[in-house]
């Protein structure tokens, strides 16, 4: 790549001397015969130095500076000469021979000079500013395809299409960081992702004029997200703008994935609780009818020993069957933001023992610590989703704990808050779990944290707590075992006082 880029900067160089060289002579040809022609008339110094900046004007105009210079200095030295050598072009006396007419020249040429120097500056403020202009249009034309990309698909091989095409660049490659690819367009003679990668990770922004390459680290603020290499006639103001103009189309990019996977998740929980209130719904009529049959065969008597165990079985399952069901319902609505809160005060150390008597059965073989700071401790809170928050609470503790360990209960009032935690021993929840174990369905990815159940407990619990005002969290730790928290805040408390 080096070669080729070498051989063609001395292939460029070598015409441009070719090109100086033609355009010098041809001026100092022009004037050679303008010279000659003027001595063999005979016409006088002043009429000589017009004919002179007809020729040196023209020169800096078309050519350049130097080219007008170097005509002006031949035309003085092609004057003096032919001045010498009057003689041999005319007989009678030139009044150009006088030592003034020499400085009137010199004079009249330093005039042209200046002209010349001041339009060349001129000729090259307007190619610079019709430079600008088109970088100006091909920047807003490369902004407005932009924002009419298709971000339904990742943005990178459509960026780096745009890039090649509206620029017209020899190559382009772009690494965009969060997805960990590199999209290329035009012709590389090495494979680009190496050099992108690098471009990025060890942040090096340059233009190479050896090369023609130019890098750019793609920032979103301070924040590298990507990196833009291209080969190419471009300037560092147009690297840099589209490297800015690439990084907030990965930045548009990444919140339209974003709303999108919002919404979606949106509709599914929707869809969710409507399954969910539909199922349990449909539950109500058979259990009801079960729960009936089952308590006329109990009160109709003349059962054996066997089957009236057999229906006090089916009368227990039914009404654990309807337990369930009721909070089936009661999860759904929850999800569908139904669900009132109706806040009267409750006694905590009533509600704690109502939902341990709940759970005796599956606490017979623990013990169980209910520590209470405050015995007449009262919160305004909605019973029935406060004992679903701590049913769950106290249910995960026995899933988890180990044998023979004890389940703590407490509850605390600081800061105007009444602060439930249910606390237990058992396998440590992994940092990057303790916020997601909260969601639906997530289940920890300890394999030794693995039990049987539903992966909707939890999140119940947080979504009772959040619809009193409140909030949950989780703490733990090798030695100090695992805690789950909930928190009411005081303006629940103030509305039952």
């Amino acid at each position: 790549m080096r070669s080729l880029f070498g051989i063609r900067r001395v292939n460029g160089s070598g015409l441009r001397v070719l090109l100086f060289t033609l355009e010098c002579a041809l001026g100092i040809l022009a004037v050679i015969l303008v010279s000659a022609f003027a001595h063999w008339s005979g016409w006088l110094l002043p009429l000589s130095v017009l004919l002179y900046l007809l020729i040196v004007v023209p020169t800096a105009l078309l050519c350049g500076f130097w080219q007008a210079a170097i005509v002006s200095l031949s035309a003085v030295l092609v004057h003096a000469y032919l001045t010498a050598r009057q003689p041999l072009f005319q007989s009678q006396a030139n009044p150009a021979a006088d030592p003034a007419n020499t400085i009137t020249l010199i004079v009249f040429l330093m005039v042209a000079l200046v002209v010349s120097r001041l339009s060349a500056r001129v000729t090259g403020n307007a190619r610079e500013a019709e430079s600008r202009g088109g970088q100006m249009h091909d920047l807003y034309e490369f902004t407005r395809r932009t924002l009419q990309m298709n971000l339904h698909v990742e943005p990178g091989p459509q960026l780096v299409e745009l890039i090649h095409e509206i620029f017209s660049l020899e190559a382009v490659a772009v690494f965009d960081a969060d997805l960990h690819d590199v999209y290329q367009a035009g012709y590389w003679s090495v494979d680009p992702q190496e050099i992108a990668q690098n471009v990025y990770y060890f942040e090096t922004s340059d233009d190479d004029a050896e090369t023609g390459i130019g890098r750019r680290v793609v920032r979103l603020g301070t924040v590298p997200v990507g990196s833009l290499v291209v080969r190419g006639d471009t300037t560092p103001l147009t690297n840099n703008a589209i490297a800015s103009l690439i990084a907030i189309t990965f930045d548009r990019y990444r919140a339209f994935v974003n709303e999108s996977r919002i919404e979606t998740e949106r509709r599914t929980e929707q869809l969710r609780a409507t399954v969910l209130d539909s199922l349990a719904h449909a539950y109500k009529t058979p259990l009801t009818a079960i729960r009936a049959a089952s308590t006329g065969l109990g009160e109709m008597g003349h059962l054996s020993p066997g089957q009236a165990d057999l229906v006090a079985l089916i009368d227990e399952q039914t009404g654990l069957l309807g337990d369930l069901t009721t909070r089936l319902l009661t999860t759904a609505r929850l999800d569908a933001g139904e669900v009132t809160i109706h806040a009267t005060p409750v006694g905590v150390g009533s509600l704690i023992e109502e939902v341990v008597a709940s759970l005796r059965d599956r606490l017979a073989s623990m013990k169980v610590i209910i520590d209470l700071k405050d015995d007449n401790l009262v919160v305004c809170c909605d019973r029935q989703l406060m004992v679903m928050l701590l049913t769950q609470y106290i249910d995960n503790a026995c899933k988890y704990s180990i044998f023979g360990t004890a389940i703590t209960i407490r509850v605390v009032h600081v800061n105007a808050e009444a602060i439930f935690s249910v606390h237990s021993y058992g396998p440590v929840i992994p940092f990057a779990d303790r916020e997601r174990i909260f969601d639906r369905y997530y289940r920890s990815s300890t394999h030794s944290n693995r039990a049987a159940g539903t992966g909707i407990g939890l999140s119940v619990a947080k979504r009772a707590a959040m619809i009193h005002g409140g909030y949950v969290w989780v703490t733990s730790e090798e030695n100090e075992g695992t805690t789950f928290f909930a928190a009411i805040p005081a303006p629940v408390l103030k509305r039952c006082s």
